[in-house]
C-alpha cells in the first residue's frame, strides 16, 4: 500500500475492523494523540466502524490549540509595533487572545504575514533589514527542527533583525499527565506519527511500562489508524502494556538524527504551560542562552499580559479526553469557526473543528468506494 487511495480503501478498512470486533471483548478507552488524527477519524467516521464499548478519545495534540493565551497577547502586542513584521502559520490568526486576534491587528493596520516555513521569515528579514521580523514558533517536535534551522541559520549568517516568539510543546509529558491524573480513564495510545518520525519513540518506552498502558505509533489515514487500534486492543486484551510501531513506513525507533541534533543545538527543555490544561513541567523547548539574542519576548519589553478570561470554551477537557466537542452546549450555537471561543474551533487540527466540519450532519461514512469517490460530499 504505497499510495493514498490504498490507505483509504472501504474493503480493506472493513476487514480491519471486523479484525478488531473479533478481538474485542471489553470495553477499552483509546486516545489519539494528535489533531491530525482526530480529523481523519471524524472526517471517515472509523470510531463509527468500532464495535460498542471501544471508544475513542481526543488528545492534547493540537499545537495551535494548546498555545496558551499569554503567548497569544504577546504576539498581538509584538504584532501592533509599527517596526515589526510577524509572520506566522494561518491557523494562529484566528486563536482568541483576551481581548482579541492577530487577524484583528491585521485589519487595523498591523503588518500581520502568513509564512509557510519559518525559513521563509528568515528571508524576509534579510530583504527588510529597516523592519524587525518575528515569526511565531508554535508547534511539538515535528516544527522543532524547522525553526531551529532558522535560528540557527540567523545568528551564523548574522541576521540580526529575525526573533522568534517561542511556544513549542512536548508530547510525552503531556502523555504522562494525563496519565498521572486521577481522573485519568485512557487505557491506551495511539501516538503522532510524525512527532516519532523526528524524535523516534524510545521516550515513549518508560511511560508504557510506568503506567502500563500500550502505545502504538500510527500514522493518519484510514487504514493507519484502525491497524493502530487492532494492535492497541489486542495488547489490551492479552495484558500487554509495549510501544509497536504500525508506521514502520515512516517511522524509526531513534527517529531523525540530523533533526534532534538541530532542536539540541538551539533549544532546551523547560516548563510550559497549556491553555485550558494548566503547566507541565518540563513539557515544552525554550531557545538555549547562547540564542537568546533571537528571543522575541527579550528582545520587546511587554505590558503586564493578562493570565486568563472568563469563557464557556471547555477546551482544557476536551483536550484531555473528558468530553466530546459535541457535549459543550456553546458548540455549533455561541461557538463557531465565524465567532471562536476558543481554538479547537478555529485550528485546522482542532476536535471542534473536526466536528464542526463533518459531524454536524447525520452521521455517515466517508471511507470511498473502490472505483473512486466519496460516499458523502462533505470531506473537500
Amino acid at each position: 500500500m504505497r499510495f493514498v487511495d490504498e490507505y483509504r480503501d472501504s474493503d480493506a478498512a472493513a476487514e480491519v475492523a471486523t479484525a478488531i470486533g473479533r478481538i474485542t471483548t471489553k470495553p477499552w478507552t483509546i486516545m489519539e494523540v494528535c489533531g491530525g488524527q482526530t480529523h481523519a477519524i471524524v472526517r471517515f467516521g472509523i470510531d463509527q466502524l468500532l464495535p460498542k464499548g471501544l471508544t475513542l478519545v481526543h488528545g492534547p495534540g493540537c499545537p495551535v490549540c494548546v498555545t496558551p493565551i499569554e503567548l497569544i497577547d504577546a504576539a498581538i502586542e509584538i504584532a501592533s509595533r509599527d517596526d515589526v513584521i510577524f509572520c506566522s502559520f494561518g491557523d494562529m490568526l484566528r486563536v482568541p487572545g483576551s481581548s482579541r486576534d492577530l487577524l484583528a491587528v491585521k485589519a487595523s493596520g498591523g503588518d500581520v504575514r502568513i509564512v509557510y516555513s519559518p525559513l521563509d521569515a528568515l528571508a524576509l528579514a534579510k530583504r527588510q533589514p529597516a523592519k524587525q521580523v518575528v515569526f511565531f514558533a508554535v508547534g511539538f517536535e515535528t516544527t522543532a527542527p524547522a525553526n531551529a534551522m532558522a535560528v540557527y541559520r540567523a545568528r551564523h549568517e548574522g541576521v540580526d533583525n529575525f526573533s522568534v516568539l517561542v511556544a513549542h510543546v512536548l508530547v510525552p509529558p503531556a502523555m504522562s499527565s494525563i496519565l498521572a491524573s486521577p481522573n485519568n480513564r485512557v487505557q491506551g495510545f495511539l501516538a503522532a506519527g510524525h512527532v516519532c518520525a523526528v524524535m523516534g519513540y524510545t521516550e515513549y518506552e518508560p511511560l508504557a511500562q510506568c503506567f502500563r498502558v500500550p502505545i502504538v505509533v500510527t500514522g493518519f489515514e484510514p487504514l493507519d489508524i484502525l491497524q493502530g487500534v487492532y494492535l492497541c486492543v489486542k495488547q489490551l486484551e492479552n495484558g500487554r502494556a509495549e510501544v509497536e510501531n504500525q508506521y514502520a513506513r515512516t517511522v524509526r525507533r531513534e527517529g531523525n538524527a540530523q533533526a534532534q541534533a538541530m532542536v539540541l543545538e538551539v533549544f532546551e527543555v523547560a516548563g510550559r504551560t497549556w491553555r485550558g490544561i494548566g503547566d507541565i513541567p518540563g513539557s515544552g523547548l525554550a531557545l538555549r542562552p547562547r540564542y537568546a539574542s533571537h528571543d522575541a519576548l527579550q528582545r520587546f519589553p511587554l505590558q503586564q499580559l493578562a493570565q486568563s478570561r472568563d469563557t464557556e470554551c471547555i477546551a482544557g477537557e476536551i483536550l484531555l479526553g473528558g468530553k466530546n466537542p459535541t457535549d459543550c452546549p456553546a458548540f455549533g450555537a455561541r461557538c463557531t469557526p465565524e465567532h471562536p471561543l476558543g481554538a479547537p474551533m478555529v485550528s485546522s487540527e482542532g476536535a471542534c473543528a473536526a466536528y464542526y466540519r463533518y459531524r454536524r450532519s447525520p452521521p455517515t461514512h466517508y471511507l470511498p468506494r473502490k472505483g473512486g469517490g466519496e460516499t458523502n460530499g462533505a470531506p473537500r
